[in-house]
């Protein structure tokens, strides 16, 4: 047998050989979805989307299997992250953060353990405890209400803000409300204060401002839970100068009385729908199925909701 032959002898074995042996199977996500409790509304939106994507997902998917954990605070959802990796043992996390600073490090044991991690919605304080982000435009979250309130005004007024949790999602807001009020000095901002995305902490904070400022033009809540906090204390205290209260994140409420003109006070919105969860859990779950990455980040653009367009952004059976 010459060398030429003997190496084709030689390769058939190995080939039969390797036919012999069974496919190698695909490997399984374990996907760990971690985010917090429908303490108000909106976040009752996000845990309905995610338990939807469970749903769809799974039966798509035999290969895919979906974990949903709530927490009330950020100590909590630390330890069940920490839950995820030794007793789940999850090769995939998409988190909501409740904060950004207190969970970073957390988050980041999770990706070191070989987890791939999609964060939504609150960004961490050091994005390399993450592969991929997956957000609403808080850039025009916060821009858009700004020019809406400017404009109404005629570009004079006073105005008072309420901030949500202190994250990066919110700083961001905040720092494109004040861009636009920074071009336009005579609109003031009198003060900004946070009040959690929650409508008894917007009702005091907004107790507190009616007590100490005699005029207000506009009231931007950013959030449409803390904008009914706010039409209540305006309600209690009988004040009859403000003149626009701009909430956010299309809550079917807002809209439907934006549709229906019922509040001169409330003329639009901004779209901020909790609907994202589904897609970051799709997009991480789909991605890692085939072995792949998402992209660093996956904006979700926010419009400006007004009556000429609210029918698109009413959703009467959704929960938020």
């Amino acid at each position: 047998m010459t060398r030429f032959t003997r190496r084709i002898a030689l390769t058939a074995i190995a080939a039969a050989s390797l036919a012999s042996l069974p496919a190698l199977a695909a490997e399984k996500v374990n996907l760990g979805v971690s985010i917090p409790a429908a303490t108000h509304s909106f976040m009752g939106g996000i845990n309905y989307w995610a338990n939807q994507a469970k749903k769809d997902l799974e039966k798509e998917h035999k290969d895919l299997k979906i974990t949903i954990k709530t927490a009330s605070g950020a100590p909590e959802q630390a330890n069940q992250l920490q839950d995820f990796t030794t007793v789940t043992k999850i090769n995939a996390l998409v988190i909501f953060p409740f904060e950004s600073a207190a969970l970073t490090k957390p988050v980041a044991q999770v990706k070191a353990k070989g987890a791939y991690v999609t964060v939504v919605d609150r960004g961490l304080t050091d994005t390399s405890a993450q592969d991929a982000y997956v957000a609403g435009d808080n850039t025009a979250f916060g821009r858009i209400p700004a020019e809406y309130i400017v404009k109404t005004l005629g570009g004079k007024g006073n105005v008072v803000a309420l901030r949500g949790i202190a994250t990066t999602l919110d700083n961001e807001r905040m720092d494109a409300f004040n861009a636009v009020l920074k071009a336009n000095p005579d609109v003031k901002l009198l003060d900004a204060k946070y009040a959690n995305w929650n409508r008894d902490d917007a009702f005091k904070v907004t107790q507190d401002y009616l007590t100490r400022f005699k005029q207000i033009d506009a009231i931007w809540a950013a959030d449409d839970d803390m904008a009914v906090g706010v039409l209540k204390a305006i309600e209690q205290a009988k004040r009859d100068d403000i003149k626009i209260v701009f909430g956010g994140a299309g809550a079917k409420g807002m809209v439907k009385t934006i549709m229906d003109g019922k509040d001169k006070r409330i003329g639009a919105d901004v779209s901020y729908s909790p609907k994202f969860i589904y897609d970051a859990i799709k997009l991480t779950a789909e991605a890692r199925l085939k072995g792949e990455k998402l992209p660093a980040t996956t904006i979700i653009p926010s419009v400006l909701i007004t009556k000429d367009n609210a029918k698109d952004f009413y959703f009467p059976n959704s929960p938020f």
